[in-house]
């Protein structure tokens, strides 16, 4: 399969597939990124998908401690439950098996298909933790439809669920920019730092500040530098 830039301008938008956080949707998680779609509008254009598991409203919120933004259309959802019985999720639960995941490379193979192609595909906090599996089996050859050129992961932690672990077997090829906050709460930067060495010569953006996709002057440099050679 040829690459999307292949046929067209090579300064067009880099089209980018975008994987929300635990409990938001494809929907609020657009409104959170309005400020990286501006700061990067000449670089990226980015496509929103909604994860099929829906999260249920009275469950204690365990991983994003922002509900959908006010205006964001749909449910919370989730890309896998790591309570297969409570069908909820937390990234530092130990669990052997979670539920949903197969439901949710369903749901990006669809979407792969429909919208795509894709140069890229950037994730936040589980999102961010799904894109690295997704990248997994793209160089494990069990998903043919997929073909992202880099990845972007915001906040992002490897599963502490024991059938995950066969996504980290060896470390990944794909260029990958990883972005966390020195401030963040709820994936630590201790365990966005485990991820790295999960990816053949990640490159990282640290902010101070906490869970959300950091999108300020300062950081248009650090994004451009990782994407102009996708350009």
């Amino acid at each position: 399969m040829t690459t999307v830039t292949q046929s067209r301008l090579s300064m067009a938008p880099l089209r980018v597939l975008c994987i929300h956080g635990y409990r938001q949707n494809g929907s609020s998680f657009r409104e959170k990124t309005g400020a990286l779609r501006k700061l990067l509008k000449k670089q990226l254009e980015l496509v929103y998908i909604t994860a099929p598991l829906t999260v249920q409203t009275e469950v204690p919120n365990q991983e994003n401690n922002s509900v959908p933004a006010a205006g964001g259309d749909g449910e919370p959802r989730g890309w896998w439950f790591s309570d297969i019985q409570a069908r909820s999720f937390s990234a530092q639960q130990q669990c052997e098996k979670s539920s949903g995941l197969d439901d949710s490379i369903s749901a990006v193979r669809e979407a792969v298909k429909t919208q795509g192609p894709f140069d890229g595909v950037l994730g936040f906090s589980q999102g961010a933790a799904f894109v690295a599996m997704l990248c997994s089996l793209q160089e494990q050859k069990l998903e043919l439809e997929f073909n992202f050129r880099f990845a972007i992961l915001v906040a992002g932690f490897r599963s502490a669920c024991e059938e995950h672990q066969k996504f980290y077997d060896a470390p990944l090829q794909i260029p990958s920019l990883h972005v966390f906050g020195l401030e963040d709460r709820v994936i630590p930067d201790s365990m966005s730092r485990d991820l790295l060495p999960c990816f053949l010569d990640p490159q990282v953006l640290i902010h101070p500040g906490g869970h959300f996709v950091p999108a300020a002057a300062a950081h248009r440099q650090m994004y451009q530098d990782f994407l102009k050679r996708f350009q």
